[in-house]
């Protein structure tokens, strides 16, 4: 034993000690610890090359005679005393004690990642005990931290009074992909027999390359898709983040080739393609911004576009119906340079392109504001037409492509009128798609699109049958056709009624009118000159009308009820209070005479005879 060395280091953090034999230059070395009868010996193997040797990489430097031992990440359990020696012949050893204290503390390794534009200028800061040598180095592929010797590099000094540490900061000017990678600064103590390094602060600097910048603007509640491309990079992980968060929420699908949710944003990354689609599902104020676009081409480097997004006035909203079979005209407008993109949304949100030989696009141009209209022509609507569907514009850029949609289409479809008499029963019939078979199902009774919602039953699941009181609910998959049977109708079960399929929440896109009959008629006898009122009753408030027509059903039309009397001499009159209004007529004509609907969902059969 020559000498006694004590090292310290943190947890965590890496330690590097140099044991001294100049004179034994070409002596096998070694390094063993003595709790553990210094039975495992560590050595290189071979000399001047760096070996791995479990949890320490080795070194034999035969031209300065000198041991290079490196714990890459210390341990508690690494505590404790060593002997790091030289075998001088077969039968005699040289060595020097080494106690090594590993010590415990929060700040320790303090790990920083800074991001550097390529070409450009990073600085790098770190603190170190002021009675020691600053030591700066950066990591190898084996992840050896090899010393750095370059004229890119400048080590600024300056004192500060706080705990007696110095401030050192390291200038890496022109910066290149050669630069990336992970540095270590830290404190190094020399010794009679030994120099030892702990290394205290991790920084991982990645370089970034901007390779353009692109202009993106979207609406207010609107939905915005961008295609970030990168086809050289296509198996690459690609992600946007954006710049006003330091670009610390860096979201990305963390699959490839699928759709995922992301927060707010739905991703897709195309390794096809090489493009990034992120899908903005509803815009908002707060997402104006700055972001990057980008893709990971190693551990350090990056490749973005830069993307500057400006959310504009509110998106338009607009709902359209029509019956199973029949044929529906959507319109939009877009600015005239711009290219159409009329698409539907997924079962996930995602509004998709749709390429059918039922839809039929009509372009036109518009002079107002420079704005083009075009027509999509939907024929034989069936169920699984039905849903959300946006069109907007679609603009190409050097590095990106991005829709902006404006404007969101609610399909419903409308199946048969259902006109029944009190107490009878009614049949809804819901057809769905057959996608959907395994899906949960439920009847929806009034405004099933917001809060307020009124589900009739417990949901039916493939084919089984659910029943509550007087509805009976079955599913039948083979025909993918669920069926509400309600028993013994009242004036309260009139009204309009949702097929909804359960998904993440309910889809409400096929709804039927049940008009209920009352039993009791009313049957009035006047004469010509006479006046007359009827009461009639009502269960919405949005639903009144006075109907002249044969049959109740020819009172209604695509669910909207009729008031097929344009009279000066017909008036209403309104109690809302107690559900009921009513109807005057003056100066009765012979011509009056005849069948009335008196209501709306809830209706009474009135017959008019007016005498001369």
């Amino acid at each position: 034993k020559v000498g006694v060395s004590r090292v310290s280091g943190y947890s965590g953090c890496g330690l590097m000690i140099k044991c001294e034999h100049p004179q034994y230059k070409t002596k096998p070395k070694y390094i063993c610890k003595e709790s553990d009868g210094c039975s495992e010996r560590k050595n290189p193997g071979v000399q001047d090359e760096w070996m791995e040797n479990g949890d320490v990489s080795l070194y034999d430097d035969t031209r300065a005679g000198v041991l290079i031992v490196f714990f890459r990440e210390l341990k508690a359990a690494d505590a404790g005393t060593y002997r790091c020696g030289v075998n001088v012949s077969h039968y005699t050893e040289r060595f020097t004690e080494l106690k090594l204290n590993v010590k415990h503390d929060a700040k320790y390794p303090n790990r920083v990642t800074e991001y550097a534009p390529f070409g450009e200028e990073v600085n790098i800061t770190c603190q170190i005990p002021e009675e020691n040598k600053v030591h700066f180095c950066k990591e190898d592929d084996n992840h050896i931290c090899q010393n750095i010797s370059s004229s890119k590099v400048t080590q600024m000094k300056g004192l500060s009074e706080r705990n007696e540490e110095r401030v050192f900061t390291v200038i890496i000017s022109n910066v290149s992909v050669r630069d990336a990678g992970v540095y270590w600064c830290g404190a190094e103590t020399r010794d009679t027999y030994l120099t030892f390094i702990s290394l205290t602060t991790k920084i991982q600097l990645n370089i970034i390359t901007k390779v353009g910048v692109s202009r993106v603007s979207g609406y207010s509640g609107g939905g915005l898709m961008i295609m970030c491309e990168h086809p050289q990079y296509n198996a690459y992980l690609k992600y946007i983040c954006k710049e006003s968060d330091g670009c610390s929420e860096r979201k990305n699908p963390g699959v490839q080739d699928e759709w995922m949710e992301n927060g707010d944003v739905s991703l897709y990354d195309d390794t096809r393609a090489g493009v990034l689609m992120v899908f903005f599902r509803e815009l908002k104020a707060a997402d104006a911004g700055t972001y990057r676009c980008g893709v990971n081409v190693s551990h350090y480097t990056e490749r973005f576009t830069e993307l500057q997004l400006n959310v504009k006035h509110d998106a338009t909203f607009v709902t359209k119906s029509t019956h199973l079979g029949g044929e529906v005209n959507i319109t939009c407008q877009i600015p005239g340079e711009h290219e159409v993109h009329f698409c539907k949304e997924d079962d996930n949100h995602i509004c998709q392109n749709i390429s059918s030989s039922k839809v039929t696009k009509i372009n036109g141009s518009s002079e107002r504001n420079e704005e083009r209209v075009f027509t999509v022509i939907i024929s034989n609507v069936s169920v699984r037409d039905a849903g959300v569907y946006w069109c907007g514009a679609e603009t190409r850029d050097t590095y990106l492509t991005f829709i902006s949609l404006t404007t969101k289409i609610q399909l419903n479809i409308i199946m048969a009128l259902l006109v029944k008499h009190k107490g009878e029963s009614a049949e809804i019939i819901c057809p769905y798609d057959s996608i959907y078979k395994s899906k949960p199902k439920s009847l929806c009774k009034g405004k099933c699109s917001t809060g307020d919602r009124n589900t009739l039953n417990e949901t039916v699941r493939e084919e089984k049958e659910t029943k509550t009181d007087r509805l009976t609910v079955n599913n039948n998959v083979t025909s993918s056709v669920f069926t509400g049977t309600i028993t013994g109708l009242t004036a309260e079960d009139a009204g309009k009624y949702w097929c909804a399929v359960t998904l993440e929440r309910d889809l409400n896109y096929l709804y039927t009118h049940l008009i209920v009959i009352m039993n009791e008629e009313l049957n009035l006898t006047k004469y010509e000159g006479d006046d007359v009122s009827i009461q009639c009753k009502h269960q919405d408030e949005d639903q009144k009308s006075f109907c002249k027509a044969h049959e109740a059903s020819m009172c209604v039309k695509d669910g909207v009820s009729l008031e097929t009397i344009r009279d000066d001499r017909f008036s209403f009159s309104d109690e809302a209070s107690t559900g009921v209004f009513t109807v005057n007529i003056t100066d009765l004509r012979e011509e009056d005479s005849g069948i009335y609907w008196c209501g709306a969902h809830v209706t009474t059969k009135v017959n008019l005879e007016v005498k001369t």
